[in-house]
Order: structure tokens, then sequence, then C-alpha cells
């Protein structure tokens, strides 16, 4: 683990793995819950974790040599489903790179359940550890990815909440909105979060 000072009032916390970043982000949550750590915002990454709005950054980094960080407990809420049609533009290089046949890629997507690591790239837009085999992004980003698509990149599956450009492979598409003003929150996903994909039928 080591501390990066950003600033006068933040510190960048990286490590070594994508689990431990969860692990470190919820012990520090927890922390902050229980009135151990005063910090105004904390914010996950893929092996980073930010802390801002810190009185003491130097400080908090020399105590942090000594925490014990243990690993994310389960979770027992309610999981996240989001259905999706597995009719992505994508589906037949993803079959490829793995070596079966699409159905499969289907199969083995929505077998898997997934956890939130972090969001980021866009409002609603959450990078899903979990996933059973990796995916390379591909060669040529495409400049606008519908609304609504089922993607995969490395390690992550997630869904464009609104069209952008993006590089990630498109498997499917999805008409759940991951993304709504009118909402209380307005994000359908936040770091932790367990997630499920529920295959429909392709009309």
């Amino acid at each position: 683990m080591r501390a990066l000072p950003v600033g006068n009032r933040a510190l960048l916390i990286e490590v070594g793995t994508g689990e431990e970043a969860e692990a470190l982000h919820a012990e520090l949550l927890r922390r902050r819950a229980s009135g151990d750590l005063p910090v105004a915002e904390i914010v996950p990454a893929a092996r980073t974790v930010l802390l801002d709005g810190l009185d003491d950054p130097l400080r908090l980094a020399e105590r942090l040599a000594s925490w014990k960080v243990p690993p994310v407990p389960p979770r027992a809420e309610e999981v996240v489903e989001i259905s999706v049609r597995y009719d992505g533009p994508d589906l037949p290089d993803v079959a490829a790179h793995w070596g079966v046949d699409e159905a499969e890629v289907a199969r083995i997507h929505a077998a898997a359940e997934y956890r939130v690591a972090f969001c980021g790239f866009a409002p609603g837009f959450g990078y899903l550890t979990g996933l059973p085999r990796e995916v390379p992004r591909r060669a040529t980003p495409r400049t606008a990815v519908p609304t609504g698509s089922v993607a995969l990149a490395g390690p992550y599956t997630g869904v464009y909440p609104r069209s952008s450009p993006g590089g990630w492979q498109l498997i499917g598409t999805t008409d759940v909105v991951l993304w709504d003003h009118a909402r209380v929150p307005a994000a359908l996903l936040a770091p932790g979060t367990r997630v499920r994909f529920a295959p429909v039928a392709v009309p």
C-alpha cells in the first residue's frame, strides 16, 4: 500500500489489485461511519482510493502503514438484476476469443454474479468485477456506443448509461435505466452493489 499526497487536503492510496482496492474502500467507509476517519470524499478506482477533505493527509498516511484491512465481507443486500438481450455486434468476436459459440458467451456472462468495483467514465457507469474470462478491448473504438449496450473489456463488464464513444466489446443490450435524474439516488449502481444479468429472448 502506497499513499501519495494530492494537493493540501487529499491522499491517493495505491494498492496492488482490484480486490485490495475494494477491501480498502470498504474499510475506509467503515472507519468514516464510526467517526475514526474525518474525510469528505472517498472515491474508489481500479487499484486506488482517493481521500479528499482531510485535515492532515500526511498523518493519515503514517497511520495507514499499521492498518490491517480485512477482505470484503459477503453482502446480504438485494442483487440488482439487469435484463439483457445478447444481440451485440461484437458477440461473434468474443465467442471466437473464448473458443465457444455465441450462445455459450451469453450463458457464461449471465451465470456469473458481479460486484461494482467503482464507478466512472460517465454518470451511472459501473465497472463490474466477476467476469469469468477476460476480453481485450476493440482495436478501433467506436465513435458512438448506443445507450444500454452491455459490454466487456479486460476483467470488467458494464452497461453504457448513455451514448458515448467507447472501445469495449458489445455483447448485448438492455432497457434498464442506469442513470435517472428523477430517481433518488440517480445512479442504479454504486460501489459494492451486487449485479446479475438475466437473459431475455431477442425478438
